[in-house]
């Protein structure tokens, strides 16, 4: 599961280091994952629209990639052998994992019997996902455009996935505004452009899905992680809106207990309902938030703006998937073990392991998208440092945080987390929440020095471990086959 938080500064900048040694040192940006881009205007007519590269089928030749490996069957052939094998394992994958993504590690029933009516349908969603994603394996034409062709495809989703954004965020403006007669002829205008708009994206979806499930999987396999020509599961994700989760935590230790995911359309008064409820039943810290990725089969991926996120996501995705096979994933998706430590070593492999091959993929395909290559002249050193540093800020709240905790005073660290929210509020950093249980859902995510995590050594140990690694793929390989955290230390030992 990928985090995607509600505020800014502690996810990552579109851009991340050159090595993907280093990707774990890239520099906080935004929190809310794949924020939308700039709000400024922009001209988007019906000419400018329709003038962005359109592909018509047919055209090009055979991509590098899986289909390199089949050139001695006609194009017929090849379109239903791969069809054929992906639709398979497509079936197989999906009744593996998606029971692995529903997150039932709750203790309690009384906690499911509070939710339920708010629930994500899971089954639903991945059963339309699967009949899409068998579709485009057996009628979709992108696999077999030429590179370039097929790139303009993932920068025009991109770009007028941009677009709407604006266009969207300039109606709420519109139909807001008391100082605009209602109705208003640009809001009825300004809607008919969205339509317009989220129409095309909806014919470019699944080319561009298609598009960067090959170059993930070239990527995958470069680095040697494919069986057969093939990574395993094989790489399926879908642009959707995701289910937002509502995590339980006790009050009295930052511990998640609990994690369900709950229909995206639920709104901020029945979410605030539904956490208070929840603490008032069952005495415990509970919060609703937002999500990037979901590993379910086909993985769930939300849209974005910044390519270098999306496939940092479709990848973090991945590794969950592959993980589930070995036994760290599986302990931790079915429950039999639901430590902190076994949860924070997935999360953090997960996420070092998506920066490298979303770094990996933009240099292959989208090199002018990917980071600058370092500058051989001496930087000045900044004349004075940031006034806010909201990783340092929140590292050091969490560790009062557990200070006044493991003292017994609950209250006292509640009021103090408050507190600290207000300096998070006038620093721009608009945390809606901040209780044991943001910490016990975003702590988990130690990719990065600092943070929320805290003191909490596991996430130290693993980027040791990555960086002691030879490669990626050896650091996902010799991980997952550890249980405990203690499997991690006498690795680290050798």
């Amino acid at each position: 599961m990928e985090a995607f938080a509600p505020h800014a500064a502690s996810g990552v900048r579109p851009g991340c280091p050159r090595t993907w040694r280093d990707s774990r040192h890239s520099a906080p940006g935004t929190e809310g994952r794949g924020a939308r881009g700039s709000r400024g205007g922009i001209d988007t007519s019906q000419r400018e629209v329709d003038k962005r590269a359109s592909i018509p089928p047919g055209q090009g030749s055979f991509s590098p990639g899986w289909y390199h490996r089949t050139m001695r069957f006609s194009p017929v052939s090849q379109s239903v052998l791969h069809a054929t094998r992906r639709g398979a394992w497509l079936l197989i994958a999906a009744l593996v994992l998606t029971g692995s993504t529903l997150n039932n590690r709750d203790p309690l029933d009384r906690i499911r019997r509070l939710t339920r009516t708010s629930e994500f349908d899971f089954a639903r969603w991945t059963l339309g996902a699967l009949g899409v994603k068998i579709e485009q394996s057996s009628l979709g034409y992108a696999g077999y455009l030429p590179d370039e062709a097929r790139q303009q495809i993932v920068r025009e989703y991109i770009d007028l996935t941009r677009i709407a954004g604006e266009f969207e965020a300039r109606q709420v403006e519109l139909t807001a505004d008391p100082a605009i007669p209602q109705p208003s002829l640009e809001a009825e205008s300004n809607q008919l452009e969205i339509r317009r708009i989220r129409e095309r994206l909806a014919i470019l979806q699944p080319q561009a899905e298609t598009v960067l499930q090959e170059q993930e999987a070239v990527i995958l396999e470069d680095m040697g992680l494919e069986i057969a020509g093939l990574p395993l599961p094989p790489v399926s994700f879908r642009f959707s809106r995701l289910p937002l989760s509502i995590v339980v935590s006790p009050r009295n230790i930052i511990r998640q207990d609990a994690s369900v995911q709950l229909d995206p359309g639920l709104t901020l008064e029945r979410q605030i309902a539904l956490e208070n409820h929840m603490e008032d039943t069952l005495g415990v810290s509970a919060l609703v938030v937002p999500l990037g990725g979901i590993g379910t089969y086909p993985t769930m991926v939300q849209e974005s703006t910044s390519l270098a996120w999306l496939a940092e996501v479709i990848a973090h995705e991945w590794a969950h998937n592959y993980l589930f096979f070995r036994p760290l994933g599986f302990l931790y998706e079915t429950n039999f073990d639901s430590s902190p430590e076994v949860r924070t070593m997935n999360e953090t492999a997960a996420s070092l392991f998506g920066k490298a091959v979303s770094l990996a993929l933009l240099e292959r395909y989208f090199p002018d998208l990917g980071p600058a290559p370092p500058s051989s002249a001496p930087t000045a050193p900044p004349d004075e440092p940031p006034a806010f540093d909201f990783r340092a800020e929140m590292h050091a709240t969490r560790l009062n945080v557990d200070a006044l905790l493991a003292q017994g005073q609950v209250e006292e660290a509640e009021a103090y987390m408050e507190a600290r929210r207000q300096v998070f509020w006038d620093a721009g950093y608009h945390i809606r929440r901040l209780n044991q249980a943001y910490f016990a859902f975003y702590g988990a995510y130690s990719d990065e020095p600092g943070g929320a995590a805290g003191a909490d050594p596991v996430g130290e140990a693993v980027r040791l471990f990555w960086e002691r690694s030879p490669s990626p793929a050896s650091f996902l390989k010799r991980i997952g086959w550890m249980r405990t955290y203690q499997d991690l230390l006498r690795a680290l030992e050798r």
